[in-house]
């Protein structure tokens, strides 16, 4: 016969396991984002703000900080003001894998935006599929981002705003066939980055294409600093231009050196050049000649780029926006239509509505995201006169 006690022991135990039950249900529901019932839409920023590719990562959440103010200042995404959670990934893949983690979990972000670069990007990239949450890169360019290299399927969750490396290195391998008349090329290239290596094949496959020779390869790493003994090398090749996909740290220090030792052909660069830093490093005569692919110009005419430029002007003490800081003012403009059409902060109808993305007008062109959740949009190239970046010409896909 039981015992009074225990009879009382089994009922608790099975109201509890029955609340605990109900209590789960509800908390692993995807059907209502947590963020539905609050004040504000909390979106995640994973960026570079310090380390090594610090002046990326600051230009995109200024761009995206504009962005938040004027959708605010218009009364906000579904009748709630954008609240944006700010993480520095330090310039690390593993930190940028920590600060994807903590936004999602620990600040219950519906999104994520970042990072700047394509492998701290890609240190991210497994947090957001795990978790399925939308995740919108505004300036890595690297293919195996929102498609998985060893599947070849689509990553759901992985959305950009920024063209590929494919498209990148066929712009330039294109401009020096047919503006700089080049036969020859070397490239010189970062083994460490993602983003480098990815540049380098695109360029190296348009170019050998198009009839043109690739006479050397060389590469080096990030944090390098002395590159004249692989210079010297690349100078008796006598190339008629180089082509140097990296990080503006070391394309400063490489062109200047480069200058120094006599080299004077054309070097020929990527979205990754696009840094104030850029010129301090390397000099503004060592820079002449040089030309690079990047994602629009400040001094295009369309209006929807006066008006960004000019209201980025005005809140940044009239400091001209980047590449990058274009790019994170219109993955904040590209997230706001995505929720505006969902109707919903649900991760699922976000994701959906995203990947539906189609003619929408941004300061960086009009985007329509393919079947890889990449979008389709031009190019501009941009040539380096005297420290400033003058636009040569726009190349579509």
């Amino acid at each position: 016969m039981r015992k009074p006690w225990f009879n009382l022991l089994s009922t608790v135990l099975i109201s509890a396991v029955f609340l605990s039950g109900c209590s789960g249900g509800e908390s692993g529901s995807r059907a209502e984002s947590e963020n539905e019932n609050e004040g504000t839409i909390k979106i995640g920023t994973n960026y570079e703000m310090t380390g090594g590719q610090s002046t990326f990562g600051n230009s995109s959440v200024k761009g995206i900080r504009l962005a938040v103010e004027e959708i605010n200042a218009a009364g906000g995404v579904l009748g709630k003001q954008l609240e944006l959670v700010e993480a520095d990934n330090a310039s690390k893949p593993e930190e940028s894998t920590r600060a994807a983690q903590k936004l999602i979990t620990s600040d219950k972000v519906v999104a994520l935006l970042g990072p700047s670069t394509s492998t701290n990007t890609l240190g991210a990239v497994p947090i957001a599929m795990e978790k399925q949450i939308p995740m919108i890169t505004s300036s890595a360019t690297n293919s195996k981002i929102t498609v998985d290299e060893r599947t070849g399927k689509v990553n759901d969750w992985i959305f950009r705003t920024c063209f590929i490396d494919p498209f990148q290195g066929q712009v330039m391998a294109s401009f020096a066939k047919d503006e700089l008349n080049a036969a020859t090329a070397v490239i010189y290239t970062d083994t460490t980055s993602d983003y480098s290596k990815g540049l380098q094949a695109s360029f190296k496959e348009t170019f050998t294409a198009a009839g043109g020779e690739i006479v050397a390869e060389e590469s080096y790493a990030q944090k390098d600093s002395d590159f004249k003994a692989v210079l010297t090398r690349i100078k008796d090749k006598n190339p008629d231009v180089i082509y140097l996909p990296g990080y503006y740290e070391e394309v400063g220090k490489i062109v200047k050196q480069a200058r120094e030792i006599g080299i004077t052909v054309p070097f020929l660069g990527g979205d990754g050049w696009d840094s104030p830093e850029l010129v301090k490093i390397a000099g503004e005569d060592p820079l002449n000649n040089t030309y690079i692919s990047n994602h629009y110009s400040s001094e295009d005419t369309a209006p929807e780029v006066k008006s960004f430029v000019d209201a980025y002007k005005k809140a940044n003490g009239d400091e001209a926006p980047d590449g990058f800081a274009a790019l994170g003012y219109d993955t904040v403009k590209l997230l706001a239509d995505a929720l505006t059409r969902a109707g919903s902060t649900e991760p699922e109808k976000v994701r959906d509505a995203l990947a539906s993305t189609t003619d929408l007008q941004l300061a960086t062109g009009t985007v329509t995201l393919n079947e890889f959740h990449d979008p389709v949009k031009s190019a501009a190239v941009l040539e380096y006169v005297d420290g400033k970046q003058t636009f040569v010409t726009k190349v579509n896909p």
